[in-house]
């Protein structure tokens, strides 16, 4: 039927979450209308720019291109999850701290990439680095300083500095 609406329980932030919703859906919809988390960006809707990059499970991926119902079951995290209270996460202090943001539009994007390639792997070669945000656009800054931001917030959260 069309319209209609399928159950979804999934955790977001840590928070279980139970919702009803219909089956076209986009996990980014879920996230900025019904959950209110409005810092996961909408860009382009068609997965090229990475504004809306959260992680299912760890993993980076592009909330635009996933239906709510895939996240069925699952841990979802967005920029919103990532500090903790009012402590900001290193990646996010690093960034603030090399200035690495100016508009702020794809940094939301650029934090989930990050913090998903830092938890699979703790120590990146800046090839690693550039490669996990490759995907995220940013008309702006270019991509030096977010380079050297997460390499920073990779050896703090090692123990470093």
């Amino acid at each position: 039927m069309k319209g209609e609406l399928k159950e979804l329980k999934l955790t977001v932030n840590g928070k279980p979450c139970e919702l009803k919703v219909k089956a076209n859906t986009l996990l980014v919809e879920l996230l900025r209308n019904e959950l209110k988390l409005t810092g996961t960006k909408v860009g382009c809707l068609d997965s090229a720019c990475g504004a809306c990059t959260v992680n299912i499970d760890g993993k980076a991926v592009r909330s635009c291109s996933v239906l709510a119902l895939q996240a069925n079951g699952r841990k979802v995290t967005t920029i919103e999850g990532v500090a903790d209270g009012d402590k900001l996460h290193p990646i996010q202090e690093a960034m603030v701290e090399y200035g690495a943001i100016e508009c702020g539009f794809c940094t939301p994007g650029m934090v989930m990439s990050a913090k998903a390639l830092l938890e699979e792997n703790p120590s990146p070669t800046r090839e690693e680095v550039r490669e996990a945000i490759q995907g995220n656009l940013c008309a702006d800054e270019g991509y030096v300083k977010y380079i050297e931001a997460i390499e920073i917030a990779a050896e703090k959260m090692r123990g470093g500095q």
